[in-house]
């Protein structure tokens, strides 16, 4: 697709200046998000797919204690928990990568279906790309990289090869109106429709993210089956990045159903 990834490297002469590199930007904080800087390691087989979902964490529980909760199984990489943009309260979901993914494999082991201290209900713990969810993996693949599913400039062209909500192309690239549907003053705030029941916020984050910074993901559960009632809601910072992502992924079929994306309106479910 042409979009980054997330990730790079930089090759430095003088060890002395990675160090100094890892020092002062370890941590610092771009736009929406915070980088993360560290020696990279050769790749291998004992390092791939070490990175856990966590979800039904309790509300209190902040970054340091999750990190001590899996520690125990190995090394952790990077950590984080999901924080609501507009609260500022945990969304009650995090990740974990562990150095190598026999640690996390023993994570799951030890903690999956588990309770934490301080929770009152247990805890999910998964791969975050569950080796188990192919088709989901397959679909996500064939979206990045099929040939029809580029992104050329001016946005106008994708009005010719995808679906688009109800409103014309000019109003969606009017930066000026107030009244663009979706805007939330913290971000772009965009509605996704016929979501799976076995649907979470990790496949949002996947599918929205190489379109650009996503701030926010919320999957709406059934409150007696915890399963997901065929729509969820993805915060992004840029408007141009949102109106690609709802170019592009509205009228896209995941699984055995067709997506329906669009700008949230005040008659949007909330």
């Amino acid at each position: 697709s042409g979009q980054s990834l997330g990730y790079g490297f930089v090759n430095y002469i003088d060890p002395k200046d990675a160090e100094k590199a890892i020092n002062t930007l370890n941590g610092l904080r771009l736009q929406t998000k915070t980088i993360k800087v560290s020696y990279a390691r050769p790749s291998s087989a004992s390092i791939r797919d070490a990175n856990l979902y966590v979800s039904g964490l309790p509300k209190t529980m902040i970054q340091k204690e999750l990190e001590q909760l899996f520690s125990q199984y190995g090394r952790i990489i990077t950590s984080r928990i999901l924080i609501d943009q507009v609260t500022g309260a945990s969304r009650g979901v995090g990740f974990i990568r562990f150095d190598k993914r026999i640690e996390a494999e023993e994570a799951i082991k030890g903690l999956n279906g588990q309770k934490p201290p301080g929770a009152t209900e247990p805890i999910t713990v998964k791969f975050a790309n569950n080796p188990s969810q192919k088709t989901n993996q397959a679909i996500l693949s064939q979206l990045y990289h099929s040939p029809n599913r580029r992104y050329p400039t001016p946005l106008a062209q994708q009005a010719q090869r995808f679906r688009f909500p109800p409103m014309t192309i000019d109003g969606m690239t009017s930066l000026a109106g107030i009244n663009i549907p979706g805007h939330a003053g913290t971000g772009w705030c965009i509605f996704v429709y016929n979501l799976a029941p076995d649907a979470d916020e990790s496949i949002l984050w996947q599918m929205f993210g190489p379109f650009g910074a996503v701030t926010n993901v919320k999957v709406i559960r059934d409150f007696n089956t915890n399963k997901c009632k065929g729509f969820g809601f993805v915060t992004m910072t840029n408007y141009d990045e949102a109106a690609m992502a709802i170019a592009s992924l509205n009228g896209y079929r995941l699984g055995d159903r067709v997506l329906q994306v669009s700008f949230k309106t005040n008659k949007t479910h909330k």
